[in-house]
């Protein structure tokens, strides 16, 4: 059943504003009138509104909820579903507790999907841009198994962990991209006020001046004189870029060199094989059957051009190879992963072997990017600390200089 934002007034005249279930417009009408209120405005919860005061969602944001928004809810449904409530009044107690617009409506058409006779996977496909594939497959396989408070919990644990995982690394890198970005506006603002100044005495005082303050000069009249035709055209440089890399080909381009580059290819391997193994053990432990869950969770590989290979893995696995084997064709995943895949093959129990190695991946992506971002923050100060020490050094030199001649 659709789902309808709506802005009523009541009896004494105080606007209301909220969500409703409705087979139309008009039903929503309806409905609102039998409560006693006067409807201002209905419109379909996942539209812009034409008119005022409705729930809005941006275009750029229709149909999507952000990370940590799919991990608070849920983790909410899998409560509650895990205390035998039916998911359809799950959904409606999570819709109506939520405080985001964008997440009561997503939810709210969920429900109205499951309403009108739809499995809670197939109301999940239809938000693509929300609900990860690997989190519809793994959801239709609880359907099917009857273990969907198992299966939800699992993806409560794995959605809040990669969350969690984005938010340090975020936190993490926001003081060294700050303290960047205040260095260089502030190194900009002694080349266009400061030194123009600074040149004039030098130029009024006929002194030979040394080639780092010939070079700083130089910078500041460019900066002056075309720094915002510079900055228009690295804007368009990086929008043409962006245009560019949006092509599938060219983002397969760049994506294989991440992967193969001396630079980035230790952190592009061990980030797109936790990615993987999380997501293949958190399928696999939900009973996806394996060529399935290997489809779903190369879905959620960042990388192209590892997806790719993670692709070819279910399609050589699907012919009657061993994951093992697969994996250690394909050359892109961690020799660690492949041997623990090959215990839990062995063994009969992937799923448990999966996870483990997920978690060991986890952790060592964590010490790589802790390691990174302790160095990240040093190099920003010794380089901004070295551009300005050559900004006094060039100031001060023809300074030393004109004081020498005096003396002299």
């Amino acid at each position: 059943m659709p789902a309808f934002a709506y802005k009523a007034a009541d009896r004494n005249g105080a606007n209301r504003k909220g969500v409703i279930e409705a087979a139309s417009p008009a039903a929503a009408r309806a409905m609102l009138r039998d409560q006693a209120l006067l409807p201002l405005s209905v419109v379909p919860a996942t539209e812009r509104a034409a008119g005022g005061g409705a729930i809005r969602m941006p275009l750029f944001r229709r149909g999507r909820i952000s990370a940590r928004q799919l991990a608070t809810v849920t983790r909410q449904i899998a409560t509650l579903v895990g205390s035998e409530i039916p998911i359809e009044e799950s959904l409606r107690l999570v819709a109506t507790q939520s405080e985001v617009p964008a997440v009561t409506a997503l939810i709210t058409e969920v429900r109205g999907a499951i309403l009108d006779g739809r499995s809670f996977a197939s109301a999940l496909a239809q938000h693509p841009k929300a609900f990860p594939e690997f989190y519809r497959a793994s959801v239709a396989a609880g359907e099917q198994s009857g273990r969907l408070p198992f299966v939800l919990n699992h993806l409560a644990n794995f959605v809040e962990t990669r969350q969690g995982n984005s938010q340090k690394l975020t936190l993490a890198l926001l003081y060294p991209g700050l303290l960047a970005v205040v260095s260089f506006g502030m190194m900009v603002l002694l080349m266009v006020y400061v030194v123009p100044d600074i040149v004039k005495v030098f130029v009024s005082r006929g002194a030979d001046l040394p080639f780092l303050t010939k070079a700083l000069i130089a910078i500041s009249a460019f900066i002056r004189d075309f720094g915002l035709y510079a900055a228009l055209a690295g804007l368009a440089a990086f929008l043409i870029f962006n245009r560019w890399a949006a092509r599938p080909g060219n983002r397969l381009r760049i994506h294989r060199g991440f992967s193969q580059s001396r630079l980035t290819r230790r952190f592009s391997k061990q980030f797109n094989a936790a990615r993987f193994a999380g997501s293949l053990a958190t399928l696999v432990e939900s009973s996806v059957p394996l060529v399935e869950a290997l489809h779903a969770a190369a879905a959620v590989t960042p990388n192209l051009y590892v997806r790719n290979k993670a692709l070819h893995v279910a399609a050589r696995v699907r012919e009657g190879l061993t994951l093992r084997a697969a994996m250690q064709e394909a050359g892109v995943f961690p020799s660690m992963l492949v041997a623990i895949v090959a215990a839990g093959e062995t063994s009969g129990r992937l799923g448990p072997a999966l996870g483990r190695a997920s978690n060991e991946l986890e952790r060592e992506l964590d010490a790589l990017v802790a390691a990174l971002v302790a160095l990240a923050e040093p190099l920003v100060l010794l380089v901004m600390g070295g551009l300005v020490l050559m900004m006094v050094l060039a100031i001060l030199l023809p300074i030393i200089n004109l004081n020498n001649l005096v003396a002299a």
